[in-house]
């Protein structure tokens, strides 16, 4: 298998620094938490560790903030007393053969007193949030002074290098953006004054810690959908100024801006307003937004590789490496690179989902890749408007906590049952074998359970759920557990088995509402979709039966979604694309509940509003006839005319078969949706989580 990324695991340099292959871990923060008062946590050293350890050629750590006011509080090198913890993180690090880069950014328009190149007015600013204040001359060769300290500081703590953080929506963007930058001083007016502070910044830190210690130049190739935004053309020249300034590598990324009017799930704003997102695959879907160009932007894969037209641009016309980012994995890395377009490949989510991924890749074991769907859960902590406790993946229910949740085996070996093979019950029968417990697993339909549903409706292009039921079936039988699938664990059979321990993880039960009609021949409840789905794939499979449902989809034009939460819109989305008209119809006050709603929720609605979807809140379904949905709305009521009608809401508990199961064992566990209905994420998370309990 090595063979096979052969350009993927050559050494490269970025200035003076070694790097024994090109995967370079990019500087994405994982949690706001982990570090306290500017002190780096234990829990932030262990997961950085576990990534070098991991085969990773280079981890650019965390974006920690220059300035005041900061908004986003993360670990500090403001001051000396921070350099102690900062090195032990580096030491864990460099344990690993692995050299380690800190990312430096100033995030001016997002800090408490907001700054930035220009005064805009609200109608110029692509941001709907506080306007910021233009920083006068003399702040800005303060602020390049500070990058200089904090650089200094970042260098005795034993980073190898630093990388500047120019793009997104930060402060140096503000400057090298035309979109953004108005000025008329030395700071504005052509690509060289705009690339000015930059410059500025590149020199200081030279200066204050050698030429020999390597900077990466990060910042926008191109903002597409913002009027006066970077192209290449203007990108490309800047990444020659970079270059000559003492740049040791670029690395460019695309934002992608979307205009609209604020929707009425939002505050009526009264202004237009700018969306943006440097992550492909949710800038580039439900579809890729009109103005998008080929130049910067691969719109044909669902994100995937999106952003390398960028990176090769730009490895036109410097030297010094390109570090190629947007959704890329191993396939995509090693074809970039042997075709020339850039020198290294930053992977970001499939590496928090496997912390093993490289070494797994170099050693011929792509089955054993905990999988990356690009659900976006790991940046749920950063929703503007939802409070997340802690970091979750949706498949690495370590993540956050690589030695609190290191896999250990047991004092006391058991014989565990788990009933239901979901992927919570194959997550807790998989981490109980690694654990060295006797584990029978009961599934009485088909490995996969709901996720199999879930899978068909999400598609395999986008968000691969069916990777992770693959993976987890492939895992629980190298792991030795007894699958027993088609079998059902009946009260009698435990008892002939005697476990010590059964973990329940049958599944949650469908919500189908007590409606008048509700049994018309135009209805198809969320049971029998569910029903029927599992009844074909049994004979066809969940990834055959993920096409032939395109074909054969058993509804009419006119369809009526009863319920607008994550499961009405994604029903919606799935049936939009083919070719259906949708109403959805929601009882609550709000519709797309569930969806993460800084990343997915804006993108999706305002998609489904283009589609001509129509969505209603506030509804009470009073009845279904022959001609459609009747409901009422403050009293009135009204029929939308439907061909079919689906129910789409959340599933409810179900504890009947835990019920049926007591003491049949001296420890009993329920987990899941038969437990208390949530996402994946957390299903897995509970699966691994009683299983490293008993």
């Amino acid at each position: 298998m090595a063979g096979a990324y052969k350009k993927l695991f050559e050494p490269g340099q970025i200035g003076s620094v070694r790097i024994k292959n090109r995967i370079v871990k990019m500087g994405a923060q994982i949690h706001t938490t982990f570090w306290e008062d500017g002190y780096v946590q234990q829990r932030y050293i262990d997961y950085y560790e576990a990534l070098a350890r991991g085969g990773v050629g280079l981890v650019t750590c965390a974006g920690t903030e220059v300035g005041k006011d900061i908004l986003f509080e993360g670990f500090a090198v403001t001051d000396d007393k921070y350099i102690p913890r900062l090195r032990e993180m580096v030491d864990g690090i460099h344990l690993w053969d692995c050299p380690a880069f800190l990312q430096m950014v100033h995030i001016g328009p997002f800090t408490k007193n907001p700054i930035a190149s220009t005064a805009l007015s609200r109608e110029e600013y692509p941001m709907s949030v506080t306007l910021p204040k233009k920083v006068t001359v003399a702040e800005i060769k303060g602020i390049v002074s500070e990058f200089g300290i904090q650089s200094e500081r970042a260098h005795q703590a034993g980073f190898d290098g630093i990388e500047l953080n120019a793009g997104a929506l930060h402060f140096l963007n503000s400057f090298l953006s035309p979109a953004w930058n108005k000025r008329k001083d030395e700071y504005g007016g052509n690509t060289e004054n705009r690339a000015r502070i930059i410059v500025e910044i590149l020199q200081e830190l030279k200066r204050r810690n050698g030429r020999d210690f390597p900077v990466v130049c990060l910042f926008n190739a191109a903002e597409q959908g913002l009027a006066g935004g970077m192209t290449i053309e203007e990108s490309q020249k800047l990444a020659k100024i970079f270059e000559a300034a003492g740049a040791d590598a670029i690395h460019p990324r695309v934002e992608i801006y979307t205009i609209r009017k604020s929707r009425r799930w939002q505050q009526d704003l009264g202004y237009m307003m700018y969306d943006n997102s440097h992550f492909p695959d949710v800038a580039l879907n439900p579809e890729p937004p009109p103005g998008i160009t080929g130049d910067a932007v691969d719109a044909g894969h669902h994100g995937a590789g999106a952003w390398v037209p960028a990176a090769a641009a730009m490895k036109k016309v410097v030297k010094i490496p390109v570090i190629a980012v947007g959704k890329l994995n191993a396939e995509i890395g090693e074809r970039i690179l042997r075709q020339g377009i850039a020198d290294f490949v930053y992977i970001n989510r499939p590496l928090m989902a496997d912390h093993d991924y490289p070494n797994k890749i170099k050693e011929g074991r792509p089955e054993d890749i905990a999988p990356c769907t690009y659900c976006c859960t790991c940046l749920s902590q950063f929703d503007f408007y939802q409070k997340y406790p802690d970091v979750t993946c949706r498949i690495n229910a370590m993540l956050g906590k690589e030695k609190t949740w290191e896999i250990k085996p047991a004092v006391k070996k058991k014989k565990v049952v788990v009933v239901g093979g979901g992927p919570a019950g194959m997550e807790a029968a998989r981490v109980s074998a690694l654990r060295g417990h006797q584990v029978i697993l009961f599934e009485k339909e088909m490995l996969g359970g709901s996720a199999n549903v879930a899978g068909i409706i999400k598609g395999t292009e986008r968000e691969n759920v069916l990777s992770i039921v693959d993976y987890l079936k492939t895992q629980i039988v190298k792991a030795g557990v007894d699958v027993r699938e088609g079998k059902e664990a009946t009260r009698e059979v435990l008892l002939q088995i005697k476990p010590d321990v059964v973990i329940v993880a049958a599944g949650g039960k469908h919500d189908d509402p007590d409606i008048p009609g509700i049994h018309n021949k135009k209805v198809l409840t969320g049971q029998y979709l569910h029903d029927q789905l599992k009844k074909y794939m049994k004979l066809t499979g969940a990834k055959l039966m993920s096409k032939l449902v395109t074909k054969y989809l058993p509804v009419g034009k006119n369809v009526v979604i009863i319920g607008g939460g994550i499961h009405g819109c994604q029903t919606a989305e799935f049936l939009v694309k083919r070719g259906r008209k949708v109403t959805i119809v929601e009882s609550g006050p709000e519709i797309g509940v569930g969806l993460l709603t800084h990343l997915i929720r804006p993108w999706l609605l305002d998609w489904l509003e283009k589609k001509d979807v129509v969505m209603i809140t506030g509804a009470k379904y009073e009845e279904i006839n022959d001609k459609g949905l009747i409901i009422s709305i403050n009293g009135e009521r009204q029929t939308i005319v439907a061909d079919t009608i689906l129910t789409a809401l959340p599933l409810l508990p179900d504890s009947s078969l835990a019920d049926s199961l007591k003491s049949v064992a001296p420890e009993i566990y329920s987990i899941g949706d038969c437990k208390e209905p949530a996402f994946l994420s957390v299903a897995i998370t509970e699966g691994s989580k009683i299983a490293r309990a008993i």
